[in-house]
């Protein structure tokens, strides 16, 4: 079976990163996603539950795709906002809503020479824009679409531990668990169920948490076609290669890293414009 040459830029999309398995050309791709617009945050689940209000200048999202000829790596900063509903009594009683903007998106490319030799990594300005363009937050995207498509969310709708839940069992300054979330993910204007594994810090002021750092342990996959994040030449025109005529270059999955910082009962802030939407 032959397969094709792709371009670089075709690579750039948020989730971009990580390498999926290829696909043969011709095979059918993926169903989209069921349509969504906006998540609601999920209800707290015990009375005692403290409200932590994420930084929105201390958060981060990173994304990675290693591809044969190009490595490409994104980053969103300072983009994060929303509110995550704690119980320090029990942890698996968590909730929350993640929103981040993605309109701040940044790709970098390192591309990787005949001799298998990463080259030294630079920032394109025209793969930014073909980025935008599929993921449709470009500059020639109705205003209200583009709104919409700007705003990526995850609700926290479950927590599981193996470890302690009750953080008071804990001693120190700072006290870390290691937890499984469960919720939606909103992308794209598309809704997927995911699970993500967090590493959270809470920092203790007294007998009660003052704040909490979350960070994923380990990277989380989101599938391109499912959300329909594919080739667009521009606004409601699809480019005339397809995910999968590309699939033997293009990963057609990411692997989405985060960081961010949530202070007790301080004010939410929501990613620049949401509040708006």
């Amino acid at each position: 079976m032959k397969t094709r040459r792709t371009r670089p830029l075709l690579f750039l999309v948020l989730a971009a990163a990580g390498p999926g398995a290829a696909a043969c050309q011709g095979e059918p791709p993926p169903p989209l996603a069921p349509a969504a617009t906006e998540l609601k945050a999920p209800e707290a689940k015990a009375p005692a539950a403290a409200a932590f209000a994420i930084d929105r200048a201390g958060s981060r999202v990173e994304l990675a795709m290693d591809a044969p000829r190009e490595k490409i790596r994104g980053r969103i900063e300072g983009a994060a906002g929303g509110t995550l509903q704690v119980d320090p009594a029990d942890i698996t009683r968590t909730t929350g809503l993640i929103t981040v903007d993605l309109s701040t998106l940044e790709l970098f490319q390192t591309a990787v020479g005949d001799d298998g030799k990463p080259g030294e990594e630079k920032k394109s300005d025209l793969q930014n824009e073909h980025a935008r363009t599929w993921l449709e937050i470009s500059k020639d995207t109705p205003g209200d679409v583009r709104a919409k498509n700007e705003k990526a969310q995850f609700a926290i709708r479950s927590i599981s531990t193996a470890g302690e839940k009750d953080l008071s069992k804990l001693s120190g300054a700072e006290r870390t668990v290691t937890v499984t979330a469960s919720g939606d993910l909103l992308l794209h204007q598309r809704q997927t169920p995911r699970t993500v594994e967090l590493i959270a810090t809470f920092r203790y002021e007294g007998d009660r948490p003052a704040a909490v750092t979350v960070k994923t342990a380990k990277p989380f996959s989101v599938g391109l076609a499912e959300h329909d994040v594919r080739p667009r030449e521009a606004f409601g025109k699809l480019a005339q290669k397809t995910l999968e005529v590309l699939s033997p270059k293009v990963a057609k999955e990411a692997m989405v890293s985060l960081e961010l910082t949530a202070t007790a009962g301080a004010a939410a802030t929501a990613p620049a414009g949401s509040a708006a939407r």
